[in-house]
This record gives C-alpha cells, structure tokens and sequence, in this order.
C-alpha cells in the first residue's frame, strides 16, 4: 500500500468574484522513501494541493476527493485527529524563511514545540533534542544559540531551522514548498542538499515544490507539472524531461535561460497570461493560450493517455503536437 494516496482531489474556494475551482480532479501516489517534484507557474495548485495533506485550507474551502497517509483518510478528518499526524508524521517546510518562524518565540521553543506535543518531552530532555536538530542542520555555534530569536539568524540559518521543525519528529512524509524562496544560489544548493541528504538517511517521502526545472531534475524521481489546478503531464522525471508531451510543458522548457544564449537575445515566453481561477474554461485549463487551441479544448476535459514509461499527459491534440515538435527539430 502506498504511504500516500491522492484520488480526484477537487478544492473549491470562495473569492471575491464567486466560488472558484482552485483544484480540479488530480491523483497521484507516493510510496515510503520516494520523492516527488511538483511544477508550475504561481498559481496553479501547487501550494494548495499541499496544505490539504496537512489540513491547513481556509475553513471556507469544500474539499472532494479523497487522501489516504498510510490507509487513514485525510478528507473530513477532525482537527484532533488531524493534530496528530501533522509535524508528527508528515513535516512541512513553508515557502517563506523569513515569515515562517514567530518572532516573539525562541528557537528553542519553536523547534521544541512539535517535541512536547507529539513525543511529550520537556525540560532538558527537549532542549538536548533541539540542540542535535540544530547541529545536524548545519546552525554554527548552536548550542550557545538555543535562546536567540528569529531576528538574530540570516535568511538561509533560519530555512534550515524550519528544516529542523519540520524533521522534529522524525516524519514520514516531508513537503518542502519552494524552500529555496529569497535566498542566494550558494544557500539554495546547501539548502537542497541538506533536505536531500537527510531524506536519504531517514527513509522519508519527499514532495517538493519548486519553480526551478534544474532542481526537480537534480532532486526528485518523478513529478506533476501543474496547470490551472490541474495534472497536465506527469511521470517519472526522466521522462517528462525527454518527452516533454504536452504544450504547457514545453513552454515551460523552453522559457529556460540558456547558457551560451546570444547577450540581448529575448527568452520565449508563453504567450497570455495566467487566468483567473473563476476564468478557467471547463476543458483543459492552458485552452486559449496554447497555440494548438480548437473548440473542443474549451470544453472537453482531456483525459489521461498514456506514455511509455509510466508517463502521462492530458491533451487531446497529442498527434498535433507530436507532429510541429517533429517538424521544429
């Protein structure tokens, strides 16, 4: 059974124009030990498809569908329950290091804090557990800084104390939202080594979130690109790469920075604009601005054909794009 199972999740959300489809029918599952990238632009799902895996939405939001952790459902799962798997058995890193932590709090609390809840420990017992988090995230001098407030660390020392939050309980399931947001390209490699080395040497299941084709490339062995609240291309990382199936995908690809590229050149772009979520037609999400657009693109929601290797992709003009992405090489 997989540690993590996601079948037709629907997230409606209330905004000021009306109710809004902000995720539309995805599935996918995770076994223990695997990781996971998800891609798209700002937008598009990625964080919100994620808080529902720790039952952080807003209270106005209707969830459909249906997510398993380890045979127990999450939908409709009270908040005592809930309490008890989130930052105990699944972890989450947040998007932002510099908002993520509570300022008026020390590190010691903080970090302590899933320790006392879920593993009951307190006094020294707890602060000895936190000064082993924070040295094995890589803080200098952590022992003498067990007291110190969020204010007293850089971008990148207080990311990896979020790191140290979220690993408190030793989770099976870690989710890492863009949590290389802001800082320098130095601290982002040390930032997704540290998660990857310790999801290797703890056994966890990774998803991660990124904007960054090169880290999912580097990070994860398979991965959703994600539109308009829906899966649009999906499968093993080497092959979404290979293949790139689906327009959306290799508009994404192609927007990339190219080494070598000629100085003043223009980098593609995808052409439009992200809609608003009340806007998305009821058919494939990227219809309008996809270049091979027909009416039926408007209306018909495509579904699942599958590739080889695992790999799948939601467009029902795949003999068109095959066809213009053959002729273009």
């Amino acid at each position: 059974m997989p540690l993590l199972e996601v079948n037709d999740l629907h997230i409606g959300l209330q905004t000021q124009r009306g109710p809004a489809d902000a995720v539309r029918g995805i599935s996918f599952s995770l076994e223990r030990g695997e990781t996971m990238g998800i891609v798209g632009e700002s937008g598009c799902g990625k964080s919100i498809t994620v808080m529902s895996l720790m039952g952080l939405l807003p209270a106005s939001a209707k969830v459909g569908g249906s997510i398993r952790f380890d045979g127990t459902e999450l939908v409709g799962l009270d908040e005592r329950a809930m309490c008890g798997i989130r930052g105990n058995r699944i972890g989450m890193i947040f998007q932002e290091p510099m908002t993520a932590l509570n300022p008026v709090h020390t590190i010691a609390r903080q970090v302590g804090e899933p320790l006392r809840l879920h593993r009951g420990l307190t006094g020294a017992a707890a602060r000895k557990e936190v000064l082993a988090l924070l040295d094995r995230v890589g803080i200098p001098d952590a022992a003498s800084r067990l007291d110190a407030y969020p204010h007293q660390f850089s971008g990148g020392q207080r990311q990896r104390i979020g790191i140290a939050m979220a690993l408190a309980c030793g989770p099976d399931l870690l989710i890492a939202d863009e949590p290389t947001t802001a800082l320098d390209v130095t601290i982002q490699k040390q930032i997704l080594d540290l998660i990857q080395g310790l999801v290797a040497e703890r056994g966890m299941a990774l998803i991660l979130i990124s904007h960054d084709l090169g880290v999912i490339a580097q990070s994860v062995s398979k991965m959703l690109v994600m539109y308009g609240g829906s899966v649009v291309e999906s499968g093993p990382t080497s092959a979404v790469f290979a293949e790139r199936a689906h327009p959306y995908t290799q508009g994404l690809f192609a927007a990339r920075p190219a080494l070598g590229a000629r100085r003043g050149g223009r980098l593609a772009t995808i052409r439009g604009s992200v809609p608003e979520l009340v806007d998305l037609p009821p058919g494939c999400p990227f219809a309008g601005r996809c270049a091979f657009t027909i009416d039926d693109c408007h209306t018909t929601r495509p579904p699942a054909t599958p590739l080889p290797h695992g790999h799948q992709v939601r467009c029902i003009r795949l003999d068109a794009v095959a066809a213009a992405a053959g002729a273009s090489a």
